[in-house]
């Protein structure tokens, strides 16, 4: 992976459940040097690597405001073609 420098990219992970079989996925922000890594549909930040807590709040509101998209993105992500021959 490229180091980006100053630049926000966000990845979105397939959709897990608990034992109690509610759907969550995580949500990871990087710039290149830092690291945070949220959970939707709760839109919290579980982990952060040199983010501001003001910067935490932004990417949280972020989740909040987009976590639609963010549900519909891991909802498309089959992790088993990554194991199948095309």
């Amino acid at each position: 992976m490229e180091n980006n420098k100053g630049e926000l990219n966000m990845s979105v992970s397939a959709i897990c459940q608990d034992k109690a079989g509610k759907k969550y996925a995580f949500v990871s922000f990087t710039d290149g040097v830092r690291t945070a890594e949220g959970k939707i549909p709760a839109c919290k930040i579980t982990a952060n690597n040199g983010f501001a807590a003001l910067e935490v709040q932004e990417l949280e509101k972020y989740m909040e405001a987009h976590l639609t998209e963010l549900k519909k993105m891991a909802a498309g992500i089959d992790i088993f073609s990554a194991f199948t021959k095309n």
